[in-house]
């Protein structure tokens, strides 16, 4: 609870702080960085290892997405910013700076606050490969003074993700906060998007009017689809500060993600268990656990084998256009006294293991059970879930090109109707 506390006045502060002085930050970072930018102990080491999401960047259509969406300066930028940074404490200032940037750009952009080349607003892809872009470069970036990158990457990932950006707390105004998710299965189709994502852009800071007519505020983050972070706590760090009382206590909280073709889904019951296998997240890591042989998170704390939403599902799946909505009941078990693994469709019994939520056994699902147990944990009364949303179609043929009207229709589509089933919620 300490740590949580902690964590809600470090969310607090750092948004106020970056959000008041963000302009002058980055002007300040950037004056010094010209003198110092040719300097031959700032060159970058192109021999720095990369992990397998960032040498998806090799793809030359990824650039695509920075260079043709107005993000192109903050890649600019970041390298020589680093090179003016003179110890630890000053990189520190420079990647949490320059994350909550690249946060504040992407969700700009979303919102038509900002030029966006030619590419779509609503595309999530340029937050996305231009992240990867940036934490390339940090990685390459090589100091005279000793750093932990994994520490400065963490910092910069989580303020380019949103986890830094609170509510106002302005009074009489409900909160309602929301996560999406990366682009995933690239391996396949690098040029793909991820529908969540951006919808929880268009909507992050949005004020909306709900069902009973009182104003709600939204703030979202945007999850990295790699196990590593979930062990690492990513989720209790998104969710941990807005399920304790104070100004960034969330009156609702559900997960986002892409799920099945044509239509969205509430899921009734998230599984503690991991049981994707074979399928990998997107630096290629297995989650170690199969449907026959499902397997706990790594220190995932105690809790039961399945969570039920509260989220008022009555209200959400009354929206059915231009997609169904429909509450997902299924699980998978393994019975109690047994070994094999059944699909109950109308959810657990009792004593069964967990194999699969209504969402299966991927991150999808363990980001629904992770805040769902921390909010049974310091807010069991609060309404919390999980929505899938339809499958993002309509990319071209042709590899070469990156977007198509199809595409970008289907994708506003789907981001207008997530903002249309939060409106419908009744708190």
């Amino acid at each position: 609870m300490t740590q949580l506390r902690r964590a809600t006045r470090r969310t607090v502060g750092r948004a106020a702080a970056l959000a008041a002085a963000l302009a002058g930050t980055l002007a300040a970072l950037l004056v010094p960085a010209t003198a110092h930018a040719d300097r031959a102990d700032c060159r970058p080491v192109t021999t720095a290892p990369l992990d397998a999401e960032q040498a998806r960047l090799q793809d030359t259509r990824t650039a695509a997405f920075t260079e043709r969406s107005g993000l192109d300066d903050l890649l600019a930028g970041f390298p020589a910013a680093l090179c003016a940074a003179r110890n630890a404490h000053r990189a520190e200032r420079v990647v949490d700076a320059w994350g909550r940037a690249l946060w504040q750009a992407g969700v700009d952009r979303a919102q038509d606050r900002r030029p966006s080349g030619d590419l779509p607003a609503r595309d999530d892809r340029p937050l996305y490969w231009t992240r990867l872009a940036m934490t390339t470069q940090l990685a390459r970036w090589q100091p005279k003074f000793d750093v932990d990158q994994a520490h400065l990457r963490a910092r910069f990932e989580d303020a380019s993700r949103g986890l830094d950006d609170g509510f106002t707390g302005d009074p009489g105004i409900r909160r309602i906060f929301v996560s999406g998710f990366d682009p995933y299965g690239l391996d396949t189709e690098a040029r793909r998007a991820n529908p969540s994502g951006a919808a929880v852009l268009r909507l992050h800071g949005q004020r909306i009017t709900l069902a009973d007519g009182s104003t709600a505020e939204v703030r979202a983050v945007v999850l990295p689809v790699r196990y590593g972070d979930f062990d690492a706590g990513i989720v209790e760090r998104a969710f941990g500060p807005h399920l304790v009382p104070g100004p960034q206590s969330a009156d609702l909280i559900t997960s986002i993600s892409q799920g099945y073709p044509g239509t969205f889904t509430l899921e009734a019951w998230a599984g503690r268990a991991r049981s994707a296998d074979p399928a990998t997240d997107n630096v290629g890591a297995l989650s170690g656990g199969t449907r026959d042989h499902p397997v706990d998170a790594p220190g995932l704390a105690d809790g039961p084998e399945f969570i039920h939403t509260t989220l008022p599902t009555d209200a959400m799946t009354a929206v059915q256009q231009p997609y169904p909505v429909l509450l997902n009941t299924p699980v998978t078990e393994i019975p109690e006294g047994s070994t094999t693994p059944v699909v109950r469709p109308d959810g657990p019994t009792p004593g069964s293991r967990a194999v699969a939520g209504g969402g299966g056994g991927y991150l999808s699902n363990e980001v629904a059970y992770r805040s769902n147990r921390l909010r049974l944990d310091l807010a069991p009364d609060l309404p919390g879930g999980h929505l899938h949303t339809p499958v993002l179609t309509g990319l071209p043929a042709d590899q070469a090109r990156v977007t198509s009207p199809e595409f970008e229709r289907n994708e506003a589509a789907i981001s207008d109707q997530v903002g249309v089933i939060l409106r419908n919620a009744r708190l």
